[in-house]
């Protein structure tokens, strides 16, 4: 008989079990990533909106460097039209004008978020997350279609940006839970460090596809994103798969010792290794297969039923109940601050990068790209670092204090040149979004399955969703108006 490919040995070498694992991975990232990519656009077209220009020169060009494009509105230089930018935002109040489209977001998102976890819980993830994408997705173009219906209405672009807000509270409560369903405690900091660069992906992403129509037709920097968001609720639709059971495939905790594989066989081989190794501590985990009496009752029913999936604790736990779990309100409260200064990067740094660099706005909008990139190190560091020690708050504790040193420093250095920026935004997003990804992610997983919800697996969405929705609140102490350089105010 000839010998398989390579290929095919590798396909071969992961069981059924591990390639499901692997493909929820990969299509929740890709979910989570869309998300971010359409939330992008605005900072990118901030520098659109609103261009410094000379008093009272004024030109017939409008939307961006050539008057030729192709996607021009009918009407060439309507009445509230300047070269300083899209009326209302020309105005000299444009920093409070922008700010609060991006407060209407935040609030919107910080109040949406508590009530999307205790409705999650209460509603198939499916269905949730397809409903919450296409709506945003919906709600992201609408914004661009003001640029091609002639739109200067402040009041449109806000009640927008609420229902934009309110939609993609759904996003993240389901990721997290789904995510959960299929993996379990073990080297969780480290998966979830990995998982969570989905963020930074997406602001990336968002920032060159934004970037690339900014100039000449901003409008579609947020159709294309909105079009991609939608596209990709329909796949969530077609494809996820909310937990292991559904397929009946293994518990999590069989990816913890290669005793607990693919067969029933295995597990009986394995049997007389738990009676023999009582003597040595059990991996908290493994410790579900076993009795409260301490005998093995192992199954292949057990593998698939958690504990939990029945009897009273199937229901879904309280607002209240679920602040009563130890740590809850602490790490609600440290990713206050974390939240606040990632969100002002994020809403902030290209129209800074624009004033400080004298970059027009697509270049901004790339080098402000590194923040995330050194976002993706960070996280993926908290991540095994915390696993190692297993200290989660000392590892973001640690990673808080060096940031606020850097932040500190942050505008006097970057200041000296484009290599000083470049340096300043790779640490600032690695010392940045690495507390804030460990907490979003590994924490509040763990404390979703906290020893004292006593095998409740309906309290994950529920968490999550109050420690994000908090760290929302932190994100609009930073709007609407930050302050920017003084070369903001013309040349």
């Amino acid at each position: 008989m000839a010998r398989l490919p390579a290929g095919i040995r590798f396909i071969v070498s992961f069981s059924r079990d591990q390639w499901y694992r692997a493909f929820i991975f990969v299509l929740t990232f890709l979910l989570y990533a869309s998300f971010h990519l359409s939330r992008k656009p605005i900072s990118i077209v901030k520098g659109e909106l609103h261009k410094h220009c000379a008093g009272g020169e004024a030109e017939p060009s409008f939307s961006g460097q050539s008057s030729s494009a192709g996607h021009r509105p009918p009407r060439q230089l309507p009445d509230n039209e300047t070269d300083c930018g899209w009326a209302p935002f020309d105005k000299n109040n444009y920093q409070q004008l922008l700010g609060a489209l991006d407060y209407s977001f935040l609030c919107a998102y910080a109040i949406g978020m508590y009530l999307s976890g205790i409705i999650g819980e209460r509603l198939p993830i499916r269905y949730y997350l397809t409903f919450g994408m296409l709506a945003s997705g919906a709600f992201t173009s609408l914004f661009g279609l003001g640029y091609f219906y002639n739109i200067h209405s402040f009041g449109f672009y806000v009640v927008t940006q609420i229902l934009n807000g309110l939609v993609q509270t759904t996003g993240w409560p389901s990721v997290v839970t789904c995510l959960s369903n299929w993996f379990g405690k073990g080297r969780r900091g480290l998966i979830m460090g990995v998982w969570n660069s989905h963020t930074s992906v997406g602001n990336i992403l968002g920032s060159l596809i934004a970037g690339y129509w900014v100039s000449t037709c901003w409008g579609l920097s947020f159709i294309v994103p909105g079009a991609i968001v939608a596209a990709m609720g329909i796949v969530c639709f077609l494809f996820l798969i909310e937990h292991p059971k559904d397929i009946r495939c293994s518990s999590t905790l069989s990816m913890h010792s290669k005793g607990y594989e693919n067969t029933v066989d295995r597990f009986r081989l394995h049997k007389p290794v738990l009676h023999g190794e009582k003597s040595r501590p059990l991996d908290p985990e493994m410790q579900c297969l076993l009795m409260a009496d301490g005998k093995s009752s192992i199954c292949p029913s057990h593998v698939v039923v958690l504990p939990g999936d029945s009897g009273n604790s199937m229901t879904a736990i309280s607002f209240t109940g679920a602040l009563r779990i130890p740590g809850v309100i602490e790490f609600s409260l440290c990713l206050l601050f974390a939240k606040l200064v990632s969100y002002t990067f994020l809403f902030w740094l290209p129209l800074y990068i624009t004033s400080v660099d004298h970059l027009d706005a697509q270049k901004a909008g790339e080098l402000s790209t590194l923040f995330d990139v050194g976002g993706i190190f960070g996280g993926i560091l908290a991540g095994v670092i915390s696993d190692r020690l297993e200290k989660r708050a000392s590892t973001c504790g640690l990673m808080l204090l060096l940031a606020a040193p850097t932040l500190y420093v942050f505008s006097s250095v970057s200041k000296m040149g484009l290599e000083a920026t470049v340096a300043m935004l790779l640490l600032s997003g690695a010392l940045v979004s690495g507390p804030y990804a460990l907490i979003t992610t590994a924490v509040s997983a763990d404390l979703g399955t906290h020893k004292s919800l006593k095998g409740n697996a309906h309290a994950l969405s529920t968490v999550t969703a109050i420690i994000d929705g908090t760290g929302s609140v932190g994100t609009q102490q930073g709007h609407p108006e930050p302050v920017l350089p003084d070369r903001c105010s013309g040349f």
